[in-house]
């Protein structure tokens, strides 16, 4: 009796040590290694945590699955947020990075990165009721962005806004709605995405899309997997499966650049 007490005590520990590392189960035909990928748990439509399932949903996780699938490898996803994700590549912690991470000189320097699969830039929202037109409006007033992003370096570089940082940007949104914001800087999908599901009567879009960074799948310096990772990425585009699954999570075609 106290045998059988003492194993199922022993597995409920090993499963809340396993749920509270924000990893889920590998995705894969159970052949070839497994590799972990670090992503995000909250950046719709590019990957979330399905509430209901629990499960990781999104372009981003269609995509690397796709990847993997062509490319004979099985992939197990570990969410953090986003500057752990970017530091998770510096010191190898986990194979494989994707959260629409922009592709910069700087981050090059420390990381490697796929080719890109993604056209995105930063795009400024603001409450429907703003007077703020774009991004040369923002000096001196309070700026949400997130943490670690190019969002977040672009208004310390360019603008004289004060910066408010945010792990989750869904807060930032958030605030902006409350007020307590007056405008955020974020990657133009996500801003749009949030804006349609939640807030349409709420926040806008103003001014140009800045920066114009594509996104790439982050892998630590020298990873043998740049090499399996671009020949699945061109395989799925060549194939059709990318554009299946960029319409299916966008509504459209992707642009012929993709």
């Amino acid at each position: 009796m106290k045998n059988k007490l003492l194993f199922a005590l022993t597995a409920i520990i090993l499963i809340g040590l396993l749920a509270a590392c924000g990893t889920d189960e590998a995705s894969g035909d159970g052949d070839g290694e497994t590799y972990s990928v670090a992503t995000d748990s909250n950046f719709q439509p590019f990957e979330y945590k399905n509430p209901d399932t629990g499960e990781m949903e999104g372009f981003d996780i269609e995509l690397i699955e796709a990847i993997a699938e062509e490319s004979g490898f099985n992939v197990e996803f570990e969410t953090m947020e986003f500057d752990g994700l970017l530091a998770s590549m510096r010191t190898s912690k986990n194979d494989i990075g994707i959260a629409g991470i922009s592709i910069t000189e700087e981050r090059k320097e420390f990381i490697d990165f796929s080719d890109k699969y993604y056209d995105s830039g930063l795009i400024l929202a603001v409450p429907v009721d703003s007077d703020i037109e774009s991004i040369d409006d923002v000096d001196g007033l309070k700026v949400g962005a997130r943490q670690g992003s190019t969002s977040n370096d672009y208004l310390k570089d360019n603008t004289d806004a004060d910066v408010e940082a945010y792990p989750e940007i869904v807060t930032a949104y958030m605030d902006l709605e409350r007020g307590r914001l007056d405008a955020v800087l974020y990657d133009l999908p996500n801003v749009q995405y949030y804006i349609s599901e939640n807030a349409s009567d709420k926040l806008k879009t103003v001014g140009d899309v800045m920066e114009g960074q594509p996104y790439g799948i982050a892998l630590p310096k020298d990873s043998e997997l740049v090499g399996p990772v671009n020949e699945g990425l061109a395989a799925i585009k060549e194939n059709g499966k990318y554009a299946e699954i960029y319409e299916k999570w966008f509504g459209t075609a992707p642009p012929e650049t993709e």
